[in-house]
């Protein structure tokens, strides 16, 4: 099949839709799935997305959890993954942060996700679609997609690393508390995920040249590394991926996000 882009549009995926080795995926909320879906998609559940058993809700799943859900999405090395889900890309670029955490790098986000694609009026289905689970090797973790606790502080200490909170204003600002203690970490630049996204272009991301100059004005420039996080890397899930789509070179999710870093004694907070 030909190379897709990072950010697929409703109308190239239509004309793709039955390409070998085309794997879609559909993040939205269960009743949403059930509702309408593009035709093919398998459902994985948001919570799939998160370690069953984590004490901090953002991180990485346990590797074994990984292998059960990738292998019963029956993900191959030769699928292109497109993701979606029902919410303008919070939980579908969750979903592509955890392929490039094992090495897929083959995806796209589809740009408005659910709510694009039905108001633009293309086919839907209601069939379950299921794949056939694939035996998968032990998967091996790449870290460069993942900053941790250590990473991050090492990133403020140094003040070379443009750290992005997509949280809203009142949880950067600490008149909203979610954690221990309230307020951001110290010189992140405060971008909420929602300010990158149109809602009158049916929740489409904003136009390229747009979102980068509104990344540079905040210094979230693609000559620095960037780290993402909200609260429990959810939000930061679409700010990860439209960092990686504009080519910056460096970005890192912190996967603990504000309910560790919050949560935490050791941790400068402003």
């Amino acid at each position: 099949m030909p190379s897709l882009p990072m950010i697929l549009e409703p109308d190239t995926l239509h004309q793709h839709l039955h390409d070998e080795n085309l794997l879609l995926v559909d993040l939205s909320g269960p009743e949403h799935y059930t509702e309408a879906h593009i035709p093919g998609a398998i459902h994985v559940h948001p919570r799939e997305t998160r370690g069953a058993a984590s004490p901090v809700p953002g991180l990485l799943p346990e590797k074994a959890e990984l292998e059960q859900l990738l292998g019963r999405i029956g993900l191959k090395p030769e699928h292109h993954v497109v993701a979606y889900d029902d919410e303008g890309g919070g939980w579908a670029g969750r979903f592509i942060w955890l392929l490039e955490s094992v090495g897929h790098r083959n995806w796209s986000l589809l740009n408005g996700g659910r709510i694009a694609w039905i108001r633009e009026g293309y086919p839907t289905s209601t069939e379950v679609s299921e794949a056939t689970e694939s035996s998968r090797p032990a998967l091996t973790l790449d870290p460069s997609t993942t900053a941790d606790l250590e990473e991050v502080l090492e990133a403020v200490r140094a003040g070379n690393t443009a750290i992005w909170d997509a949280r809203a204003p009142a949880e950067y600002r600490g008149e909203r508390q979610s954690a221990a203690r309230s307020g951001h970490i110290p010189g992140a630049a405060n971008l909420e995920w929602t300010e990158i996204m149109d809602p009158e272009r049916n929740y489409r991301l904003l136009p390229e040249d747009r979102l980068r100059e509104t990344l540079t004005s905040l210094g979230i420039e693609p000559s620095k590394p960037v780290i993402t996080h909200c609260q429990s890397h959810h939000r930061s899930g679409l700010t990860y991926v439209a960092a990686r789509a504009l080519g910056y070179h460096d970005v890192r999710a912190y996967a603990g996000s504000w309910a560790e870093w919050g949560n935490r004694t050791e941790t400068p907070v402003e």
